[in-house]
């Protein structure tokens, strides 16, 4: 059993990526997680969002969730980027070091990576 302090030490580390993925930020960010998505490795691909979303302090602008099934298994791991005002972003074949460049160039730059996208990879 854990001491009061000892979970208390353990809510305010996961505090953030809690937080995070749970916001109202302009910007949601969805991983795929049906087990089509986590075979393919979407589980690194959504702790590698948390953090970055968190290291780059967009933690206000950006929410980032999961979700079950998106539909296209072949393209998993499958990351859609909602900004209001903007058509949907579906970012395919996600790994850890692509989402890193999607939070510095896409969020935080505003900038989409079209090599990325459903639409560059759909041959």
């Amino acid at each position: 059993m854990k001491s009061l302090e000892e979970l208390k030490a353990i809510k305010e580390r996961m505090k953030d990526k809690v937080v995070l993925r749970e916001g109202t930020g302009d910007i949601r960010v969805v991983v795929g997680m049906a087990t089509c998505g986590i075979a393919a490795g979407a589980r690194p691909v959504l702790s590698t969002f948390v953090e970055e979303v968190n290291r780059a302090a967009l933690e206000d602008k950006v929410t980032v969730s999961q979700t079950g099934c998106i539909g296209i298994c072949q393209f998993e791991p499958v990351v859609e980027i909602f900004e209001a005002g903007k058509d949907k972003v579906t970012y395919v074949k996600m790994n850890p070091e692509k989402a890193k460049r999607v939070v510095e160039e896409h969020l935080k730059g505003g900038r989409v990576i079209s090599e990325y996208t459903i639409t560059a990879n759909n041959d």
